[in-house]
């Protein structure tokens, strides 16, 4: 049996349960001290690449997750969080472009390849962006034309502390080398803001969730695989607070939206305008079918364009049990009835919700979202 010196934590810039977790300090009450790769040095937070190291749990894109599975990473999938992230496709307010069909003929960037498959995610994600959005109108890769921009440096451990970079292809849009760019979250809608760069397509306006399939929806949280098989408490714990965290965040959004500012290094505008509605309520992690196929979708683009070494059969990766026990561990906890495996999310990926903060129709061009009149 594998012995366990330290639980680990690796977490991304997003809105994640197991990092609000964290930031409440439950993970440390749950196992003492958590050792975090993004505080560490370089030769552990590879890890966050390679997912080889035995107590780590890893909740963040799923390109370095896929890709380290299929180049044989012992791993196993535990669950997976939809969270809508402003996925949108910029221009120059003087381009012309207003929607999915002007894209036709556009200069679009594309970050170039890195030193391997896991960290050349920003090249997935701006290739699986722009298929979303090029598919809202019929058209392909063909009917554009791709310019290759730097791909952005991906340090995780303290070499990268601080660094915050402009979003790959925002400096070339701003520059007038590029017509287009894919872009997502809190930090590029506050860089957008800044070089007066405009939404010509809102992917999370689409009715159809698998148009905005990409590196973080659906975001999956793997474990090595020995971890489970030999210390399966640790796993069911760890899920256990972060279903906790995914409950108090439901009722919390200031709080949340503090927290994300902190972790996306973001303004409080930047994180208003990325995540929108109910995103707070939506934390929870499961494995439903639904959220499974959409984790396929994702597989067999980056398997087609090369982002990944092997095939990777996602029903066999992913493991069921350690979820439902953490259901049922923190449904005797509450008193609350268990969410069971099957059953239907709260918000399942691609749900409208009316109202929405900076709501736009599909191929309308907008600013950067407003509320109440001002921009947030």
């Amino acid at each position: 049996m594998s012995t366990i010196d330290k639980i680990w934590f690796t977490r991304c810039p997003v809105p994640t349960a197991s990092g609000l977790a964290y930031n409440l300090g439950w993970l440390n009450e749950e196992f003492g001290e958590v050792g975090v790769l993004q505080d560490a040095g370089p030769e552990l937070a590879e890890h966050h690449f390679d997912h080889r190291l035995l107590g780590l749990f890893r909740e963040g894109g799923n390109v370095p997750a896929l890709a380290a599975r299929s180049e044989g990473a012992k791993t196993r999938l535990i669950g997976l969080t939809w969270i809508e992230e402003w996925q949108s496709i910029l221009v120059r307010p003087e381009s012309g472009i207003t929607g999915a069909a002007e894209l036709r003929g556009a200069r679009i960037a594309l970050p170039g390849w890195a030193e391997t498959r896991a960290r050349s995610f920003p090249r997935a994600m701006a290739l699986h962006g722009v298929k979303g959005a090029l598919s809202a109108a019929g058209l392909t890769f063909d009917d554009v034309t791709f310019v290759e921009v730097e791909q952005p440096a991906s340090d995780v451990g303290r070499d990268g502390a601080g660094r915050v970079g402009s979003w790959p292809g925002l400096r070339e849009l701003a520059a007038g080398e590029v017509d287009a760019v894919y872009v997502k979250g809190a930090r590029s809608a506050e860089q957008a803001r800044e070089i007066g760069a405009v939404v010509a397509v809102d992917l999370d306006a689409h009715p159809d969730p698998r148009t905005r399939v990409n590196n973080g929806t659906p975001r999956p949280i793997t474990v090595h695989e020995d971890l489970l098989a030999d210390h399966p408490d640790l796993v069911v714990s760890f899920l256990t607070q972060t279903l906790r965290a995914a409950d108090w965040a439901a009722g919390n959004l200031e709080a949340v939206r503090g927290f994300l500012e902190a972790e996306t290094r973001s303004g409080a505008r930047g994180v208003a305008t990325a995540y929108r509605g109910d995103f707070h309520r939506g934390l929870h992690p499961d494995l439903s079918p639904e959220r499974l196929d959409l984790l396929k979708v994702q597989k067999d683009f980056l398997l087609v364009h090369g982002f990944l070494a092997a095939d990777v059969d996602v029903d066999g990766w992913a493991a069921h049990e350690p979820l439902a026990e953490a259901r049922e561990r923190l449904a005797r906890q509450s008193g609350e009835p268990a969410y069971l495996p099957g059953d239907e999310p709260a918000h399942l990926p691609g749900e409208t919700q009316a109202g929405l903060p900076g709501e736009r129709g599909h191929g309308s061009s907008a600013a950067v979202p407003e509320r109440d009149g001002a921009a947030v």
